[in-house]
């Protein structure tokens, strides 16, 4: 089951779980609009999305008229969506915002992430040299664009790569990580959603799901 965390006549708020893709194709399985639709009785339609191995919020609508006006929401100023991120490495300055391209479909485009460092600390183990560390950084993000596997490009850019994360970040790293800390998935989560309902503006929060903090 996929939690449901609000609904009204327009949309449902679910808290993906990691590992399950947003949108069926060859190969998939499972994914958030075949199984949610099952789940729900009735046809569902993305506003958004979230990478596979990403949890947390997100918004699906009803019908397409509802579709249509939540994406545009989303995609607004209006609507804000929040990460949490736990990092092998070190961001500094500790608050601040990442402004780096990103190259998709062969364009470069502008991308920006906002982020804070709410969490610093180190993990040891025995090493061929002996006591070892590996410093962690828990980091709340913002996105101002939204750019696929945005935060994961910039992060790994500036030498603070999301653990877990194959494609972008330390495979090497991801391995000790694995081993050290039982790291096996993405450590990527959406954990707050603040949009306009009601005339007024709703914040939603689900809590991390990390496996260790």
């Amino acid at each position: 089951m996929i939690p449901v965390i609000y609904e009204n006549n327009e949309i449902f708020i679910i808290d993906k779980p990691a590992g399950l893709a947003v949108q069926g194709g060859q190969g998939v399985v499972h994914s958030v609009d075949s199984d949610f639709a099952k789940q729900t009785g009735q046809k569902v339609y993305l506003v958004h999305r979230l990478d596979k191995d990403t949890s947390g919020l997100m918004i699906v609508a009803k019908n397409s008229t509802a579709a249509g006006k939540w994406t545009k929401i989303i995609g607004s100023k209006i609507a804000r969506k929040e990460y949490l991120a736990l990092c092998a490495g070190r961001l500094n300055p500790k608050n601040g915002v990442i402004k780096e391209n990103i190259v998709q479909h062969g364009e470069e485009k502008s991308a920006v992430t906002h982020y804070s460092v709410e969490k610093e600390w180190n993990v040891t183990y025995e090493g061929e040299n002996g006591v070892e560390e590996i410093p962690l950084s828990l980091i709340r993000l913002q996105l101002e664009t939204g750019r696929m596997h945005q935060i994961r490009i910039h992060l790994a850019k500036n030498g603070c790569p999301i653990a877990g994360d194959d494609q972008h970040g330390n495979f090497k790293l991801n391995k000790l990580l694995k081993k050290v800390c039982k790291i096996k998935r993405l450590q990527l989560a959406a954990v707050r959603l603040t949009i306009p309902l009601e005339g007024k503006e709703r914040v939603f929060e689900v809590k991390e799901p990390f496996q260790i903090l």
